[in-house]
């Protein structure tokens, strides 16, 4: 069971991958944001992190991309892996009166991997290199999606009895060669776990793709999609809506691995952020 949502269509999908070649974030249009005020409060995050500034009575949230309404109280700043060291400004609405903070991005503090893997996985054929490209092609438009909501935070594991994620944000040498830094976690998982919906959603795509194997993505709604990859066997397809802790695959070790494992990862409004800090008490985030 696999493929893409039937009727799937996103308006201007296809032009914005032109521009995305790496099949990474899409480019978002720019939302005029007015310079946070000089005594503004500033907060640190690193690469891949989360800000929550939480408050009564929010009714807008907003940064240089995009506006959103807010989640349970409070308004979310998700930063991606690759942000880099930078300070941007963030507002939100409330009480008939905008609200600016700066959101200050922290030197990468992620460690470098060094991993064998099958040679052919590495330097890749032309025909394999037209493949991934056409799997891209299906991906990068759910970057973009923007649904309603149907989640609150804390997210739920993907695994019941979940051991320790490890991996997120390490900058990986396949055979010595470089390679991107690393966007989600990695569960250990004997080939045959169930693996589990992190929050109800719509499965958007469930297909089997070179690099992540058989893959599940899920939306839950304004900008959040899950993805669970290197499955063993996919239990649900596209257009299908299903529960938190429903299943949704077996783990495995299909696509680029070195063993038996589950590949978990968010892309929250197009950012690529720690799935850790999205299973754990949302009150633990950065705020400023």
């Amino acid at each position: 069971m696999s493929g893409l949502l039937p009727g799937f269509a996103l308006a201007g999908a296809l032009a914005l991958l032109a521009s995305t070649a790496s099949g990474e974030r899409p480019p978002i249009p720019h939302v005029p944001v007015p310079a946070a005020d000089a005594d503004a409060p500033v907060v640190d995050v690193l690469p891949g992190g989360v800000v929550r500034w939480p408050g009564e009575g929010i009714v807008l949230c907003g940064d240089e991309h995009e506006t959103w309404k807010p989640r349970d109280g409070a308004c979310y700043y998700p930063v991606d892996l690759d942000r880099g060291e930078a300070l941007f400004p963030v507002f939100r609405d409330r009480a008939g009166a905008r609200e600016t903070a700066s959101v200050r991005v922290l030197p990468p503090p992620y460690a470098t991997e060094s991993l064998r893997v099958d040679p052919r996985t590495v330097r890749v054929s032309e025909r394999v290199r037209r493949r991934a490209a056409r799997e891209r092609r299906q991906v990068v438009p759910l970057f973009s999606l923007r649904t309603n909501p149907s989640f609150s935070l804390p997210l739920a594991p993907p695994l019941a009895d979940a051991p320790p994620a490890r991996n997120f944000g390490t900058r990986r040498l396949f055979n010595g060669e470089p390679r991107s830094a690393h966007g989600g976690v990695d569960y250990r998982a004997k080939v045959g776990t169930p693996v589990l919906a992190t929050e109800g959603g719509l499965v958007v795509l469930a297909a089997n793709h070179f690099f992540a194997g058989k893959s599940v993505f899920v939306d839950h709604g304004a900008g959040l999609l899950s993805m669970y990859m290197h499955l063993s066997r996919i239990d649900v397809k596209a257009g299908q809506r299903v529960a938190r802790g429903e299943r949704l695959g077996l783990s495995g070790a299909t696509g680029r691995v070195t063993g038996p494992h589950l590949h978990f990862g968010f892309r929250w409004r197009g950012a690529r952020v720690d799935p850790n800090l999205l299973l754990a008490d949302p009150a633990t985030l950065p705020s400023p």
